[in-house]
C-alpha cells in the first residue's frame, strides 16, 4: 500500500463513497416504492418496475445482498482512509482520519441519498434494479446463507420472512387513502368511493326515512284531502293505511291514479274514488332494520320493487326505505350540495339533527360511533340523558358543539366547532 500513490487512493475512497451512498440510497428507495403504483405500472409493461417488482417479492434476499455491498464498501473505505490519515499524520492521522470518514459517510452518503431516496423513489429504485438482479444471481450463496441465519433468528421470536411479502389494506385504511386524494379527487366523488367502502356495515335502518317523517295517505281521510295530497305530493310512491302508519294496505304508485284525474279537463270528487285507490295498491313488502344495504338492493332488484316499510325486531314500522335512499346512502348527493350538513370558513360546520351519523363521518371524515344511534339529535340525547336546551355546549367524541335549534321532541340543529 505504501507504494500506491495517494491520488489512487482517494480516487478509490471516493469511488467507494459514491458506491456507499448508491447502496444506502437504493435501499430505502426500494424498501419506500408504493407498491400499488409499482403494481400499476407493472400491468403496464414497465421493465424497471417488473424487475424491482420480483427483487420486492423476497425482502430479506434484497436486503441481504444490499447490505453486503454497503459493509463491504464502507469497510474498505475504512480502511483505506486509515493508510492514508497514517502516510499523511502517522499515527495521529488514524483518529483524524476515522473522524472525517464518519462525517463524510453521513453526510454524503447517508443522509443525502437516502432522503432524496424517500422524496423520489422511482428516481434511484428503478436503475437499482437492473444492478441488483445479476448481482443476486452472482452473490446468491452468501446471500443466501446470511438470510439463512438472520432468518433463524427471527424464528425464535415467531417471525417467518416469508409470511410477509405481501402489502394488503384493511378498509380503514384504504378509507383513509380515499380520504386524503383532495388535490385529485373532487369531494363529491371522493364521498361516492368511501360509500362504496364502508357498504359492508351499513343497513338500511342508517338510510331509512324515519316513522315520524313518513309521507302516506290516510284512506280514512275524506276523498277530496286524499285527492289534493294526490296531486301536491313530491313523492312517486306513497304508503297508505289505515289510521296509523302501522296498518299499511299497500303502496300506491301515483303515475297510475293521476293518470285517471287527468284524464278530463275538470273533474270532481266522483271522478275517482277510494276503491280506486285501493284497486291500484302494490303489496307492502317489510324489512328489518339491520339488513344491510347490498343484500337490500339485490332484494329490490330480484322482486322488481323500488320501496318498502323498515320493521324492527316487534314488528313495528320504524320507517321507509325506496331503492333512491339506498343509492343516495351509498354515493351521497351527486347533483346537487349537501343541504343538511353546512360547512363554514372557519371550519366549522351547521348540521341538522336528522342527518345520520354516517352521513356526516362521510362528509366531514369523523369517525363518530355508528353503532347506537343512527341520528346526529339521537347520539347526542343518548350522550345527556335528556333534550339540551338551546345554547348548550358539550364535547361530544372530542368535537365540541353547540345545539343551535330545537322542538319539544328533538334536537334541530346543531353547530360543530372549529377543532
Amino acid at each position: 500500500m505504501n507504494d500506491i500513490p495517494l491520488s489512487i487512493l482517494f480516487s478509490v475512497l471516493a469511488a467507494l463513497l459514491v458506491l456507499s451512498a448508491f447502496f444506502s440510497g437504493s435501499e430505502t428507495a426500494l424498501m419506500t416504492l408504493n407498491r400499488y403504483r409499482l403494481q400499476h405500472l407493472v400491468k403496464q409493461g414497465h421493465k424497471s418496475a417488473k424487475k424491482a417488482q420480483r427483487l420486492l417479492k423476497r425482502p430479506d434476499r434484497l436486503l441481504g445482498l444490499i447490505l453486503l455491498g454497503n459493509n463491504f464498501v464502507n469497510i474498505l473505505a475504512s480502511s483505506l482512509a486509515t493508510i492514508i490519515g497514517m502516510r499523511l499524520m502517522g499515527d495521529e492521522g488514524i483518529a483524524l482520519a476515522a473522524g472525517i470518514l464518519t462525517l463524510v459517510v453521513l453526510i454524503f452518503s447517508e443522509v443525502a441519498p437516502k432522503t432524496l431516496a424517500a422524496l423520489r423513489p422511482e428516481i434511484l429504485a428503478f436503475p437499482a434494479s437492473w444492478v441488483y438482479t445479476p448481482l443476486l444471481k452472482i452473490f446468491y450463496p452468501i446471500v443466501c446463507f446470511v438470510n439463512l441465519i438472520a432468518n433463524g433468528l427471527l424464528r425464535i421470536f415467531g417471525i417467518k420472512a416469508s409470511e410477509h411479502n405481501h402489502v394488503t389494506l384493511n378498509k380503514d385504511e384504504l378509507k383513509s387513502i380515499v380520504a386524503e386524494t383532495d388535490s385529485i379527487m373532487p369531494d363529491r366523488y371522493k364521498n361516492i368511493l368511501l360509500g362504496i367502502i364502508d357498504l359492508e356495515n351499513a343497513t338500511v335502518e342508517d338510510i331509512m326515512t324515519p316513522r315520524n317523517e313518513i309521507i302516506g295517505i290516510n284512506i280514512e281521510d275524506p276523498l277530496d284531502e286524499i285527492i289534493s295530497q294526490l296531486k301536491s305530493s313530491p313523492h312517486t310512491r306513497l304508503p297508505v293505511y289505515k289510521e296509523s302508519i302501522d296498518r299499511v294496505i299497500g303502496f300506491l304508485h301515483l303515475r297510475t291514479i293521476l293518470t285517471q284525474l287527468f284524464n278530463t279537463e275538470s273533474f270532481t270528487k266522483q271522478d275517482i274514488t277510494k276503491q280506486d285507490i285501493t284497486n291500484n295498491l302494490i303489496t307492502p313488502i317489510f324489512i328489518p332494520e339491520t339488513t344491510p344495504l347490498h343484500k337490500q338492493i339485490q332484494s329490490f332488484n330480484v322482486d322488481k320493487l323500488r320501496i318498502g316499510l323498515v320493521v324492527d325486531e316487534y314488528g313495528d314500522v320504524q320507517g321507509l326505505v325506496s331503492m333512491d335512499d339506498l343509492l343516495q346512502g351509498i354515493v351521497g348527493e351527486i347533483m346537487t350540495e349537501e343541504a343538511d350538513v353546512r360547512k363554514y370558513s372557519d371550519g366549522s360546520y351547521l348540521v341538522d339533527g336528522s342527518v345520520t351519523i354516517r352521513e356526516l363521518n362521510r362528509i366531514t371524515h369523523w369517525n363518530l360511533p355508528t353503532e347506537g344511534p343512527k341520528t346526529i339529535n339521537g347520539l347526542i340525547i343518548e350522550f345527556l340523558e335528556t333534550i339540551p336546551q338551546i345554547g348548550t355546549n358539550l364535547i361530544l367524541h372530542d368535537h365540541h358543539l353547540e345545539i343551535i335549534s330545537r322542538n319539544k321532541h328533538a334536537i334541530t340543529q346543531v353547530k360543530f366547532l372549529p377543532d
